[in-house]
C-alpha cells in the first residue's frame, strides 16, 4: 500500500506539480531570459513534456495586450 502511494504522489508531481510551476515560472521569464536560462527552460519542457500536454487545454497564458498610443 505504501508503495502504491508513492508512486501517485510522485506520478502526481510529475504530471501535475511541476508542469504547472513551470507554466508559471515560463509566462514570468519569456521574454527576458538568457540564452543559458532558455536552453533550461527548453530542457525543462522537454522533461516534464507528458504534465504539459495534460495540462494545456485548460491552461492559456496570452501575452499582455499592447496598447497603442494615438
Amino acid at each position: 500500500m505504501e508503495v502504491a502511494l508513492l508512486y501517485s504522489v510522485l506520478g502526481g508531481a510529475y504530471l501535475v506539480v511541476m508542469p504547472f510551476a513551470l507554466y508559471l515560472y515560463l509566462q514570468k521569464r519569456w521574454y527576458v531570459v538568457s540564452s543559458i536560462e532558455r536552453t533550461f527552460m527548453y530542457f525543462l519542457v522537454f522533461l516534464f513534456f507528458p504534465g504539459m500536454l495534460l495540462l494545456a487545454p485548460f491552461l492559456n497564458f496570452r501575452p499582455k495586450r499592447r496598447e497603442i498610443e494615438a
